[in-house]
């Protein structure tokens, strides 16, 4: 990316937009309280930023950004703008509204003008921009503020943008460098054929060309953050993932590429082609119990080597597949009760060594549903009620794991905890209890001496006063 500035007699053009500088118009106000028409002064002044270059919208640069990114394609980008038609009436602004506008650039969800305009902008920077119809509201306009053919002119200020999160808690964050064809992703189970570069504090550890399986990337050592990744990229696209430890190489880090514990990982993906594995939908249902015993074996293998996440994809698809199920015959219906309770069971541990304890309470749920005395999901549920500090509720469980089966060792050891653990909590709530209300003891008994004190002077006080009272008396007398 370009950087430098170049001059030009008093004119300066920087990364492409033109700079206000002595003697142009640096504002709306401006170009509206002089006699010049504003197409005019965009003409003369102005930079074309249209990628085919029709000037169907310019751009003059107000006041510098910070110098570094722009906003890439699917970044959510927060911005103030004012919007004026060519005879200088207002017809909206961010400003009046006291709250800045947001949407993912480059997506459509905004005219074409902003797409392209705001993707040339830096943070902080201000500008003015000329709109043509064919990049604004065309021949249909925006009633009843915008009339149809209407060119229009912004003043934008691009406050803050960031990447599309493509999880939850934040640990993959996505940016679109080049964008892809159409609308169809790689699924669950595709087969994908990428270009990898991968970074670790600005150090490229590894270039290559790599197939792997959608939930399976871990078989040719790519991350799991590039892997879940991959259903939201289209063939054809260029991207930045950024990846958390969590979604990179995680605490045990990575020896061949010389990457510690817990780095945050950078990864340019290109995704060349794919082939998407079936469907649900497109299934049978002996298809689908096929695949299903072959997924859970390889959820197995998953799980025996510690990656956990790997085997929650493995057996979420088999509940994907099964869980509207119904089977046409009793040995059907076996098969699938059989796939679920395992799936679930299994999921139900790999979240306990993940310590997502609300989504092993869950699964555990799940199998009770269909089984409720089933000791596993039990005691599971168990286990993660304890580690929740819900004493009273994994005693109950663990209780029941011992009406199931009576020499199970490992539940009573801990209902022994969770009695000792109840126990602790009550001595806690005791002494804290004890302490507030000695300290509304005190609070109250100071109070009252304040009071007593307040009420022993205003009758010395009173005293004093009828004494005084008293001599002024015999003297006039």
């Amino acid at each position: 990316m370009v950087k430098h500035m170049r001059g030009t007699g008093n004119k300066r053009e920087i990364l492409g937009t033109r700079v206000c500088t002595s003697g142009e118009m640096s504002s709306l106000e401006d170009i509206f309280s002089t006699n010049q028409c504003p197409t005019a002064v965009f003409t003369s002044q102005g930079t074309d930023v249209t990628p085919n270059g029709d000037r169907g919208v310019c751009k003059i640069v107000k006041q510098h950004g910070v110098e570094g990114e722009r906003p890439m394609i699917g970044d959510r980008v927060f911005v103030h703008y004012t919007g004026r038609l060519l005879n200088g009436k207002k017809f909206d602004s961010s400003l009046d509204r006291k709250e800045p506008f947001v949407f993912n650039v480059g997506k459509g969800q905004v005219i074409k003008s902003w797409d392209i305009g705001v993707c040339s902008m830096q943070k902080g920077e201000v500008c003015l921009m000329l709109c043509k119809p064919e990049y604004a509201y065309g021949s249909a306009g925006s009633p009843p503020k915008v009339p149809p053919n209407a060119t229009l002119v912004f003043e934008i200020e691009l406050l803050n943008f960031r990447g599309q999160e493509l999880i939850e808690d934040g640990g993959i964050v996505k940016r679109i460098k080049v964008k892809g064809e159409g609308y169809n992703n790689p699924n669950e189970g595709a087969t994908v054929h990428v270009h990898l570069e991968g970074w670790c504090g600005g150090r490229l550890f590894e270039s290559r060309d790599v197939t792997f399986i959608v939930g399976e990337s871990e078989d040719v050592g790519v991350p799991l953050g590039v892997d879940r990744a991959m259903e939201k990229i289209q063939k054809g696209e260029r991207c930045l993932l950024y990846l958390k430890p969590k979604y990179g190489y995680g605490k045990e880090g990575n020896k061949e590429y010389d990457i510690g514990s817990n780095a945050e990982l950078v990864y340019e993906v290109t995704l060349k082609d794919f082939e998407k594995a079936k469907e649900c939908w497109e299934m049978n249902l002996k298809e689908k119990t096929d695949r299903a015993v072959l997924v859970k074996q390889k959820g197995t293998q998953y799980f025996k080597a510690g990656r956990y996440n790997y085997a929650v994809i493995q057996y979420q698809q088999i509940v994907n597949w099964l869980e509207m199920e119904c089977g046409s015959g009793m040995d059907e219906q076996k098969a699938i009760h059989a796939l679920l309770l395992v799936a679930h069971l299994n999921l139900a541990l790999c979240y306990l060594r993940l310590r997502e304890y609300s989504l092993t309470v869950e699964n555990c749920n799940q199998v009770l549903e269909m089984d409720p005395e089933n000791e596993k999901a039990l005691y599971r549920r168990g286990e993660a009620r304890l580690l929740r500090n819900e004493f009273n509720m994994a005693l109950v469980d663990f209780k029941k794991v011992l009406q199931v089966n009576s020499f199970n060792r490992a539940a009573r050891s801990q209902i022994a905890v969770c009695q000792r653990k109840i126990r602790e909590h009550h001595d806690r709530d005791k002494k804290i209890y004890a302490n507030m209300f000695q300290r509304f003891a005190e609070h109250d008994d100071k109070v009252g001496r304040l009071k007593r004190k307040k009420e022993e002077s205003g009758i010395s006080d009173q005293n004093k006063q009828g004494l005084k009272r008293q001599r002024l008396s015999q003297d006039g007398s």
